[in-house]
Formats: C-alpha cells, sequence, structure tokens
C-alpha cells in the first residue's frame, strides 16, 4: 500500500472519531485539515478526505482553506477517497452536502477517486454528493443512524483498500 493519510474536518468531533477510526483500520495517521499543508498533500500517495456538513450543505469551515490547498497541489498522481457526515433526517434535502462540495472542488485536478457508495439503504430526500445515481463517497450518519456506521465503513475500506 502506498502512503496514505486521512485528513478530516469537524466542528462537533464526529468526523474526527470517525477519521481516526478508519485511519486506525488503514494503519495511517488522522490529520486535521487546519493542520494540512502543500508537503503533507505532496507526501502521500492516497487521501482520504472527510468533512461534516452544516447549514443548507455546506463544508465543514475549516476545509475552505483546506481545499484552496488541494486546488493548488498536483493531485494528478493521488488516489482520493471521500467519507461524509451528515444528518439525513433533520437535512435530508442537504445529507451530506460537504462532501458534494469537497468533491466538485478537485473533482477535475486529475487524481483517481474511488470509493462511491449506492445511494440503496439510505433515507434522505436529495444531496449534492450524488453523482451519477451513486455517492461519492461514503456518506455517515452517526446521529440517526449510528449501528449502521461500523458496517459501513468496514464495507468501504474492503472496497477501496485493494486502490490505495
Amino acid at each position: 500500500m502506498n502512503t496514505t493519510i486521512v485528513i478530516y474536518g469537524s466542528s462537533t468531533g464526529t468526523c474526527e472519531a470517525l477519521a481516526e477510526k478508519i485511519a486506525s483500520k488503514l494503519g495511517c495517521s488522522a490529520l486535521n485539515v487546519q493542520e494540512l499543508s502543500a508537503d503533507v498533500v505532496a507526501a502521500n500517495s492516497n487521501l482520504i478526505l472527510g468533512t461534516s456538513t452544516w447549514g443548507a450543505g455546506e463544508l465543514q469551515d475549516d476545509w475552505y482553506d483546506g481545499l484552496k490547498i488541494l486546488q493548488n497541489s498536483d493531485l494528478s498522481h493521488k488516489t482520493i477517497a471521500l467519507f461524509g457526515c451528515g444528518d439525513c433526517a433533520s437535512y435530508g434535502d442537504t445529507f451530506v452536502g460537504g462532501m458534494g462540495q469537497l468533491y466538485n472542488g478537485i473533482k477535475d485536478s486529475g487524481a483517481k477517486f474511488v470509493g462511491s457508495v449506492d445511494t440503496d439503504g439510505y433515507d434522505f430526500d436529495d444531496s449534492e454528493a450524488v453523482v451519477d445515481g451513486k455517492f461519492v463517497g461514503l456518506p455517515l450518519d452517526d446521529i440517526n443512524e449510528d449501528d449502521k456506521t461500523d458496517t459501513r465503513i468496514e464495507t468501504w475500506l474492503s472496497a477501496i483498500t485493494p486502490e490505495l
């Protein structure tokens, strides 16, 4: 496996805890996006990017600067997987929209994206993170569907690990 890092933005700690869980299972480090630099991007072949969703489907606040770093980096030889935290019950019309915004900000970077997830089994109305009928990464609702989180992470990791 090439060098991999999990980078997350978290305001309440939920996305941080999920990022640490994913990093632990992959045997790599988790880094708060506030600490992201061009050197970190350059040093890792695989970037697992996670964000929570706020407001009307927006990125977690710290990701706005992090996204600029990614956009100014050469991602053409990188493999990227995304995960997003959301609340499908209270915000079903913008579920994991932050993950969609993160994807939209770097989708034309030349990076290889892995880890899209079928929408079956998710209860939501709309999401910017759905492209061509699939989520662009792993959607997690650790508020309303915490009983599904571990299985969803395991299934997703088994799908993306061969690509890393």
